[in-house]
């Protein structure tokens, strides 16, 4: 919206020319979205604790996680905000993938939004214990936006149904129909994947950033023919203004950091999980880096790896392999001290991030 206005002035003063520039839209959205933050956070945390919308007592982690039952959750809602309004404000309305990401934002977001009060309700005594909705629907809700995600994604205009192979240039099988599938899988697995995640103060919002930041260059380069044919890696034709929103989604999340470091004033909830984890798999699928998501957001797929292993080691073998799953409970029934976990999976994080990035060199 101000984009509109603003560029618009270019024909009276050369100076607003500055706003057509992708990079200084970046910007803008970037340090939008964390003075949001920043000023609605505090808002929101007062509030909430007024409305009682705390985290309650769970009976699926450590002992020592009993004092943070009267927590704010739901910060997601402000995560959410802060993400779309900068990307309104300053990216091109009508570009195609923007709406696509925002629409994954926001359905996965009502889904989370959806688990969160059903938990509230529990918390108040009118339910059963610390559950949301069933696991079942939830899933089930999950393929349905993330099959109309991949659909929205799969039949625009002459979209590569391609497989980008990290590290193989020359590897790139043509998945056709079978990438609508491909991608359901991508979407719901990453939106869970990073619900897992978050079970310690700020140990979700840590990777989620590094992601982000590699997704905004990779995003930047991709959607730049020139970047793009001298990198040997897939041009999107549409691509240009995601990273206004891959700036939104990095300072709102820097935003929500500060609020969410040990210990926490508020937690996101499933609200925030699960639509970040769906928005950042709808970002891989359209710039064809679904592989590079493994790669960067590897903390994710080893706490969601550590759930499956723990279940089928129990049903198969009546054993289970880590004292608690998902594993940052594992360290933590270790003796770990909380903020020690947190800093070391951030490392991991970013080590991970730069093996990401290596990606555009080795090939």
């Amino acid at each position: 919206m101000l984009y509109y206005v603003l560029y618009s002035l270019h024909l009276k003063l050369s100076f607003f020319n500055v706003f057509r520039y992708i990079t200084f839209r970046t910007v803008l959205s970037t340090l939008s979205a964390l003075i949001i933050g920043f000023i609605l956070t505090p808002f929101i945390i007062r509030k909430f604790r007024e409305w009682k919308i705390k985290s309650g007592k769970r009976e699926d982690v450590p002992e020592r996680h009993e004092a943070k039952k009267e927590t704010p959750t739901m910060g997601g809602f402000v995560i959410l905000i802060s993400t779309i309004i900068p990307t309104l404000l300053w990216a091109d309305l009508t570009n195609y993938y923007i709406w696509v990401v925002v629409f994954a934002l926001l359905s996965f977001g009502g889904i989370g939004f959806a688990d969160d009060i059903q938990k509230l309700k529990a918390n108040d005594g009118k339910g059963n214990g610390n559950k949301g909705i069933s696991g079942k629907m939830k899933m089930f809700l999950q393929t349905c936006f993330a099959l109309i995600i991949s659909g929205l994604i799969y039949f625009h205009g002459d979209f590569n149904t391609q497989l980008t192979v990290p590290f193989f240039k020359n590897v790139t099988p043509h998945l056709g129909y079978f990438y609508i599938l491909l991608c359901v899988f991508i979407i719901v697995g990453s939106s869970n994947s990073v619900n897992l995640t978050d079970g310690l103060d700020g140990l979700a919002i840590g990777p989620v950033l590094t992601v982000t930041m590699t997704f905004l260059l990779f995003v930047y380069l991709v959607s730049n023919i020139r970047f793009a044919q001298y990198l040997q890696i897939f041009y999107v034709r549409g691509a240009s203004e995601l990273p206004i929103l891959c700036g939104a989604m990095l300072g709102a999340g820097i935003g929500f950091l500060w609020y969410n470091t040990y210990p926490a004033e508020l937690f996101m909830g499933d609200t925030g999980s699960l639509s970040l984890g769906a928005g950042l798999a709808t970002i891989a699928v359209i710039i064809k880096q679904e592989f590079l998501l493994v790669i960067a957001g590897g903390i994710f797929v080893m706490e969601a790896l550590s759930v499956i292993i723990q279940v089928y080691s129990f049903k198969l073998r009546g054993k289970r392999v880590f004292k608690m799953a998902p594993i940052h409970h594992h360290f933590e029934l270790k003796g770990w001290n909380e903020g020690k976990i947190v800093v070391r999976f951030w490392i991991i994080s970013i080590i991970l991030a730069l093996v990401a990035l290596s990606t555009l060199k080795l090939r």
